[in-house]
């Protein structure tokens, strides 16, 4: 049987904006303006070869203003993913904040996580390659990064598994392995996709794709944590 090839699809392209958005005048649709083409550019060509001339030529605005506002192209790389970090925690702190059953909890953080990605599947690119660059030890922007949402989505995480487990809701589990296998399920898919493409029937990012990846997410992640029924829950008896 002959395999299908998949091209890779390039990250969505900034739209240019009009030239009035390249004003200090309008500081923050300058801004937005430059995240969201460099985000497009870092995806592509990672760091080394993203082009500061071609970020502010799809952003529309004076090649000035990029140091301006990020003083460097460094610092628009950390302000892009600083980007991605921050929208994440905006989407998954309610699920955390809510109350609820801890297992119902963490399949909808998981479910939130993938979804998040699923939106805009190039910027785990981003971070995959801040990942790479932090394992050789390259990375200016990881402790910080690390510090300010790791340490505070792992902890999040921590007390759903913690309090779980205590109430019967969660099976006894090491509840570090567990964040990782969790987390591992959301973003491997992603990171992924173009050996997907290749050994694959169907396009991993197309719609129904990502349906059923969805629901296979749903399942593992209970199949994971949800507590064995044929023992009494901790703190119970039969």
């Amino acid at each position: 049987m002959t395999m299908v090839k998949h091209q890779e699809k390039p990250a969505p392209v900034a739209p240019r904006k009009p030239s009035r958005a390249g004003s200090r005048g309008r500081p923050e649709e300058s801004r937005q303006a430059i995240l969201g083409a460099a985000m497009a550019e870092f995806a592509t060509q990672g760091i080394a070869g993203a082009r500061t001339d071609a970020i502010a030529e799809a952003a529309g605005v004076n090649k000035a203003l990029l140091y301006y506002y990020f003083e460097d192209k460094e610092g628009l790389y950390r302000a892009c993913l600083e980007t991605v970090f921050a929208g994440l925690m905006e989407r998954v702190r309610p699920v955390f904040a809510a109350p609820g059953n801890s297992l119902e909890k963490m399949v909808k953080y998981a479910t939130t996580h993938f979804d998040y990605i699923a939106e805009a599947p190039y910027k785990s690119r981003l971070v995959q390659g801040e990942l790479m660059r932090a394992s050789v030890g390259k990375s200016p922007h990881m402790q910080y990064l690390g510090d300010k949402y790791f340490r505070k989505m792992m902890e999040s995480l921590l007390a759903v598994l913690t309090d779980g487990i205590r109430r019967g809701e969660i099976r006894a589990i090491d509840p570090t392995n567990a964040i990782t296998s969790v987390i591992g399920l959301v973003v491997f898919y992603f990171v992924s996709t173009p050996v997907a493409r290749i050994v694959g029937r169907q396009d991993p990012l197309i719609p129904d794709s990502l349906h059923q990846r969805r629901a296979a997410l749903i399942d593992h992640v209970s199949a994971i944590l949800r507590p064995d029924t044929t023992t009494p829950a901790r703190g119970k008896t039969l």
